[in-house]
């Protein structure tokens, strides 16, 4: 029994058309359907395909017959689609019939897009205080060569640049080795209380010269998870220092730990880590960009506090490389408190 051109596009997994030589859709699968719409077999093609790009690179290949490729761009209703549409001549009945096959490659160029998004960032992060370092060095072996007072303040200047920069290369790094590592689970054993005790005290003085009251709440038995200790103090440090630069001072700041309890989001036992203020709070705008890179909800505020935009997407990464949850919840005037839900057990992968 020989197979039929239908039979060979059905079991292919992508979205494919066959063009006949008289112009007209001849074979279609399911897939295709699904894309270009229902009951297009035996209509011309110009009718079903419509973008120009597509149907001037199908004429090239009627023309000459050689491969070709192109963008095929639609939207599910809710999200851009992009697919790499290649057409080649296959022998059929005698003549020539064209293959239309459409390759989904969104993630590849959403990935390439976040990529160039990442280095503009990046770029733009430092040339603020590159320029500023280097407009001061010219002054410094020019017009204030021999102005002291100058030559201190713009010293100190000098100093509070490299050290922004500082911060952004380091977090930079950091935020590399987390992703790095984020498809591995940690194994080892964490006492959560323990890190929760040696990161308040970390911050003790930071709260102090903020004038925020830190509050500590810990179970009275030690709660053990699978995890990375100094990943999680990281995680721990990154809310607690957001929570005192811009909860703003008399306000509190508090950190609890709960007990182990069936969690509906990881399906299975989990621990809850709350870290609450009662600062101005976050506009709900916000809330779901607050773990990309860069984001900021201000960001001339965020850049005088020493902010690099990258702390929340590094607490993300981290709990995701525990197979944790992140969650904010934040009301305008009332505070905002971010829970890191983490998994009791060791589950496989």
């Amino acid at each position: 029994m020989t197979a039929t051109p239908s039979d060979i596009l059905r079991v292919l997994g992508i979205p494919a058309v066959l063009i006949a030589p008289d112009d007209r859709i001849f074979a279609v699968n399911a897939a295709a359907e699904s894309l270009l719409g229902k009951n297009i077999e035996g209509r011309h093609y110009i009718t079903a395909l419509r973008q120009p790009t597509l149907l001037d690179m199908i004429e090239q290949v009627r023309r000459d017959g050689t491969q070709r490729d192109t963008r095929y761009m639609t939207n599910d209703g809710q999200h851009d689609i992009t697919y790499r549409v290649t057409a080649g001549a296959v022998p059929m009945q005698g003549q020539t019939g064209i293959l239309v096959s459409f390759e989904d490659i969104t993630p590849m160029e959403q990935a390439g897009q976040m990529r160039r998004d990442f280095v503009a960032n990046v770029s733009h992060e430092l040339r603020t205080p590159l320029t500023a370092l280097l407009g001061f060095i010219e002054t410094l072996q020019g017009p204030a060569r021999n102005d002291v007072k100058a030559q201190e303040r713009f010293l100190g200047i000098m100093g509070a640049e490299a050290e922004r920069m500082n911060r952004l290369v380091s977090d930079l790094l950091s935020l590399s080795r987390v992703e790095a590592e984020e498809r591995v689970r940690p194994a080892d054993s964490v006492d959560l209380g323990t890190v929760i005790q040696q990161t308040r005290h970390s911050l003790a003085q930071l709260a102090e010269e903020a004038g925020i009251e830190m509050s500590l709440h810990l179970p009275p038995e030690p709660v053990v998870v699978p995890g990375d200790p100094d990943q999680l103090r990281q995680v721990l440090t990154n809310l607690v220092e957001n929570a005192l630069k811009y909860s703003g001072k008399g306000t509190f700041v508090r950190m609890s730990l709960g007990i182990p309890d069936y969690e509906t989001r990881l399906r299975g036992l989990g621990v809850r880590i709350e870290v609450s203020d009662t600062g101005p709070g976050i506009d709900a705008v916000h809330l779901p960009r607050l773990t990309e890179r860069f984001y900021r909800v201000d960001s001339h505020r965020s850049r005088e506090l020493g902010g690099t935009g990258l702390g929340l997407a590094i607490v993300k990464h981290i709990v995701n490389r525990h197979r944790g949850r992140l969650q904010v919840d934040s009301q305008i005037g009332k505070g905002t408190t971010f829970t890191v839900i983490l998994p009791m057990d060791r589950r496989p992968e």
